[in-house]
């Protein structure tokens, strides 16, 4: 049986337009679980709800109901055991640049009345390669670093779940790579990583399991391999020598596009048919295929066919 670092039962958050005095709901009775050392993410569309849930997490907004229990303590019970509990990384960069890496977690440390004696400052710029600009300026790293500070600043107090909420917002490639490997290093070590991200891909990449919420709703919450699973539908790319561009192509339940006179797009619904019939339909068309690509769905389509946006 798999233990779980976090766990949500019901929970409810409304908010209150003091003008109109109507009710809005930004989460609509949540429920789910987050396993110990795994990476879970966290993926909706603007306004889902997953800011006010962070912040719910992060003590700087609460609940209206329902029940949020961290590393076995209750929020209503142990607020500030579920608060030591969690590392948030949060999307703006807020640092003193004036300040060293050094300086900036010890300063943390300090906040969160962590006795000098047991302290890890060096081993936390280790972790995420820092350790080279400890005694630097912030105001001189690059924002790659800068990321990774954010990361350092939320481990200072060792929490065994670290949030981080669109860590890679605004990071070139390289950059966000980067943030990866350390972010994989740490789970390696056992800390459990919560991630929001609109880049779908990273989810696809990083997640082992996944909750989509949308307008306060929980809509999916699957691994990543059963939510990839949810796509019916097939694409191929073919292609072709020379097709007349005003060619009619026609079959039942198919979508064909023709791009240029060297390629089709062909689109439809898996098991709904066998591709040697759309092959021999092209035959008959005197349509000759060079080369055949295929491509099943992402993230990004069961996002869009679960949230439709």
């Amino acid at each position: 049986m798999n233990k779980f670092a976090l766990t949500v039962e019901n929970l409810t958050k409304i908010y209150l337009n003091s003008k109109t005095e109507k009710q809005n709901k930004a989460l609509n009775e949540i429920s789910f679980g987050v396993e110990q050392g795994e990476v879970f993410g966290l993926l909706g569309p603007n306004g889902a709800g997953k800011t006010t849930f962070l912040s719910i997490l992060g003590g700087t907004v609460v609940k209206t109901s329902g029940k949020v229990n961290v590393w076995g303590f209750d929020l209503d019970k142990n607020p500030r055991q579920v608060k030591a509990s969690v590392g948030i990384v949060p999307q703006e960069i807020n640092l003193d640049a004036f300040f060293s890496p050094k300086q900036l977690l010890e300063l943390q440390a300090g906040l969160y009345g962590i006795a000098k004696k047991d302290r890890i400052t060096d081993l936390i710029l280790k972790m995420v390669a820092l350790e080279d600009k400890a005694n630097a300026y912030s105001r001189n790293l690059s924002g790659g670093m800068k990321r990774r500070l954010l990361i350092a600043k939320a481990m200072v107090h060792q929490p065994p779940i670290l949030i981080l909420d669109e860590p890679t917002a605004g990071v070139d490639v390289e950059l966000r790579n980067n943030l990866w490997e350390n972010v994989k290093k740490l789970n390696k070590e056992g800390v459990t990583i919560i991630l929001t991200t609109h880049y779908l891909i990273e989810a696809q990449e990083m997640c082992d399991r996944i909750a989509i919420i949308d307008k306060g709703n929980l809509v999916a919450l699957d691994t990543t391999e059963n939510l990839l699973q949810r796509i019916k539908i097939k694409k191929i790319k073919l292609k072709v020598k020379n097709i007349n561009l005003n060619e009619n192509l026609l079959m039942k339940d198919i979508d064909f596009k023709i791009n240029s006179k060297n390629s089709i797009v062909v689109t439809y619904e898996k098991n709904s048919l066998d591709f040697g019939e759309i092959v021999n339909y092209l035959n008959q068309k005197n349509i000759k295929i060079e080369d055949i690509s295929t491509e099943d769905g992402d993230l990004e389509d069961v996002f869009v066919q679960l949230t439709k946006h």
